[in-house]
């Protein structure tokens, strides 16, 4: 009798709240139960993950697996949680080890062969595992929209057999860091570049001077907006 947790994101509406992925492994007759308001994709992991496991040269166990995805509330959809489930079945029965997988979040749906394959709504699921200081375990596709978020670190794979191997120290991935993004210079526009509008940059002024509020009405010209940003800076610098 065995007890594995992994740690994952679900999706609700922009944000992507955390789901604890529980598997436990017990005595009886050979059977594996989804619990945990699973969606139809969902329940279908039982049978991506188990081909998965077995054509990547795994031990499916032979016994009562039951695999819960806390909180109970809320609903789980997509295949996103085939590689957290996939690795708690591994850690469970003992061909992983469980301690390696508390620094992770674990990302990805699974082919029967074993690859791993893109999930859509990476970006928000990278921002909640960066402010929980895990590393995101992803599918490699899904990289570049995850990359948009600063100071994560992230562990991009390809196969189950990838994962695996970096848990167990064997062959580890190359962690990927989203670089910092340098803000783009500010373009050299004054005031005195629009012509007219007296009123207008006068209101400009007194708002950016007293830090008030201002409100436009109607598509303003570009380099209007643009001198409007300029001046708040400047104001704001003294």
């Amino acid at each position: 009798m065995a007890l594995a947790v992994v740690y994952s994101r679900g999706r609700s509406g922009i944000d992507a709240p955390l789901v604890t992925v529980e598997v436990h492994v017990a005595n009886g007759l050979p059977s594996m139960s989804i619990v945990g308001l699973p969606e139809a994709a969902v329940k279908e992991s039982k049978d991506r993950v188990r081909g998965a496991l077995l054509n990547s040269k795994f031990e499916f166990p032979a016994q009562r697996i039951t695999i819960n995805l806390a909180p109970a509330d809320l609903p789980k959809e997509s295949g996103r949680f085939d590689l957290a489930i996939a690795l708690g079945i591994l850690a469970a029965s003992h061909q992983i080890p469980k301690h390696t997988l508390e620094q992770y979040e674990c990302v990805g749906e699974l082919s029967l062969g074993g690859e791993l394959r893109p999930i859509i709504g990476v970006l928000p699921i990278a921002i909640q595992a960066r402010n929980s200081k895990r590393k995101l375990v992803l599918p490699k596709e899904n990289i570049g929209e995850a990359a948009l978020v600063k100071n994560i670190e992230m562990v991009p794979a390809e196969h189950l057999l990838e994962v695996c191997a970096h848990l167990t120290g064997q062959k580890s991935i190359t962690s990927v860091y989203a670089p910092e993004v340098q803000p783009t210079p500010a373009p050299d526009i004054d005031f005195s570049d629009v012509h007219g509008q007296y009123h207008v940059k006068r209101a400009f002024e007194i708002a950016a001077a007293g830090n008030h509020n201002l409100l436009m009405l109607g598509p303003p010209p570009v380099r209007v907006s643009r001198c409007w940003h300029r001046a708040c800076r400047l104001f704001c610098r003294y």
